[in-house]
């Protein structure tokens, strides 16, 4: 795929199952650097659904070149979705509209 074509897509975000073990998954694209996370980031995989508590899928984005940790909170927007299937396809949406 050429540069000026490429986009973050559904399927390279992982399985929503990566992110009920309390894993992060980080990425980039174009000068776009991003993170996709369950908050509270804590593993929930083998927790009943009903004993999961409230959660969200937080996505976070930033211009590069530095990694998350290395970039000042200030840089950063940062937005919430369901924490679900749809809220995946949703946070994987919004991130192209910042590439």
């Amino acid at each position: 795929m050429a540069e000026a074509e490429r986009h973050i897509s559904r399927e390279e975000l992982f399985p929503f199952v990566h992110y009920e073990y309390g894993e992060a998954y980080y990425g980039s694209c174009k000068g776009l650097r991003y993170r996709i996370a369950r908050e509270p980031l804590q593993n929930v995989h083998f927790t009943p659904v009903d004993k999961r508590g409230e959660a969200v899928l937080r996505a976070v984005a930033w211009k590069g070149p530095l990694g998350y940790a290395a970039t000042e909170d200030a840089s950063k927007i940062i937005r919430d979705f369901p924490f679900s299937e749809e809220g995946l396809q949703e946070a994987a949406a919004w991130l192209n509209t910042m590439v």
